[in-house]
């Protein structure tokens, strides 16, 4: 295979194997930030490979917490400091590419008493944080930005609690508020229009915090000392999509994937790829820190057409991709209700279509979603993955189904969240 500036993706019949997935990127960052921030040493396996899991862990270094890390066996330990007690950075912190580290970091510097610049690279700064600045700022903290995007100024103060509705669902500022609320003064609460995932809060009950769950509202009682943990992170199931989907779309494909996390916030994916008529089945075989983990079989069995709506975006918001490209294989996908996929690391709507059309995809899209009708013919071709790893990955699955190779420019930007997807990939398409 070439350099990973681009890579080359060979036509293939089918998906088959059993294998597992990387650390789930989002319990990864969520118990790294929680390690610093309890009394004693943190002992996390199978954390995430991904850029982004470690330009938090970078953040966090610059703060003052001793970390190690040993990547080659995915493991972290983290010597933590205690609420309230990380140091003065010396320098900006880089989130890199990391939406995630910057808004959830930005809820922990902001119950500080010191002034921090949260940075990261040209994509992630273009991406708003309009929806943490406000509800920070009403907790007390004063946060200076790029008109509503980074670098974010942020100089913390002892915070007040707060009692706040989310305007849009989403998990990254609810985290970001009830990390702040951790250190105020009484009971910070986050009211969503929707359910989000829950990681943050199964990640605050294990490190300790006084916590209140209901379906749309949790509420975290600040001051309550955070206690070390050990964790196995369970594998990730954003990543696993990408072969699930795979295996619904191309015939006689059959995946087994292991030691996966089963948390209902995020098993919607399961659910649309059962109504698309694919052969799902779950296993569940424990819980680690009170999230699930277990196995999933998909088998290819024929595609059905799928409408998803505003209802159903929030608890599929990064599958979408990879749907799109099952559904370029040989389904139809109508997608609206998902205009927050305009500010991920790319325009996702757009460079989708873009990626898509290319391959030879009859796709329309709308300024909240988009239509893709599979069927064509694919052809294999050079897309882009415009500097975002779950289009790079969505692009190349699509690619299995084309009649020539397709070559996948910037594909190195997979390791943002999987840097071993391409030889997987291959592993999953060999003939034997």
């Amino acid at each position: 295979m070439p350099s990973l500036q681009e890579a080359r993706i060979a036509p293939a019949r089918r998906v088959a194997g059993r294998l597992s997935v990387p650390g789930d990127k989002s319990i990864s960052h969520r118990y790294a930030l929680l390690a610093a921030l309890a009394e004693g040493v943190s002992r996390l396996t199978n954390y995430s490979p991904g850029a982004d899991c470690a330009s938090t862990l970078d953040c966090l270094r610059r703060l003052g917490v001793h970390i190690e890390h040993d990547p080659a066996a995915h493991t972290v330990v983290v010597h933590g400091r205690g609420l309230g007690r990380l140091a003065a950075p010396d320098l900006p912190l880089d989130a890199g590419n990391s939406g995630t580290t910057t808004r959830l970091l930005a809820g922990i510097v902001a119950a500080h008493p010191f002034t921090s610049t949260i940075t990261g690279d040209e994509s992630l700064r273009r991406r708003p944080m309009g929806r943490i600045i406000d509800p920070l700022t009403r907790m007390g903290a004063r946060i200076e930005s790029a008109d509503g995007r980074c670098p974010l100024r942020i100089t913390g103060t002892r915070l007040s609690p707060i009692d706040y509705a989310t305007p849009v669902p989403s998990a990254q500022v609810k985290s970001a508020i009830l990390l702040a609320g951790l250190h105020a003064d009484g009971w910070t609460t986050v009211r969503e229009p929707a359910p989000t995932r829950n990681h943050t809060e199964l990640a605050l009950a294990a490190f300790g915090a006084t916590i209140d769950c209901a379906e749309t509202t949790v509420r975290v009682k600040g001051g309550t000392p955070l206690h070390a943990v050990d964790a196995a992170i369970p594998g990730d199931l954003s990543s696993a999509t990408f072969w699930a989907v795979a295996a619904a779309a191309l015939p006689g494909s059959d995946i087994e994937i292991t030691d996966l996390g089963l948390n209902p916030s995020r098993t919607a994916l399961l659910d649309v790829l059962e109504r698309a008529g694919a052969v799902v089945e779950r296993h569940l075989d424990g819980y680690q820190l009170g999230e699930p983990v277990g196995r999933v079989r998909v088998r290819h069995n024929g595609l059905q057409p799928l409408r998803l709506t505003a209802a159903d975006v929030p608890a599929l918001i990064d599958e979408l991709p990879a749907l799109a490209a099952m559904a370029a294989i040989g389904g139809d996908l109508h997608v609206t209700g998902a205009a927050e996929l305009r500010v991920k690391e790319s325009d996702r709507i757009s460079a989708l279509a873009a990626g898509l059309r290319a391959l030879g995809v009859d796709i329309d899209e709308f300024p909240d979603g988009f239509h893709a009708r599979g069927g064509r013919r694919l052809r294999g071709a050079v897309v882009d993955a415009a500097h975002d790893h779950r289009l790079a990955m969505a692009f190349a699955i699509a690619a299995l189904a084309a009649e020539g190779p397709t070559t996948i420019l910037g594909a190195d930007v997979v390791s943002v969240s999987y840097p071993g997807f391409f030889e997987q990939l291959a592993a999953l398409t060999r003939e034997d």
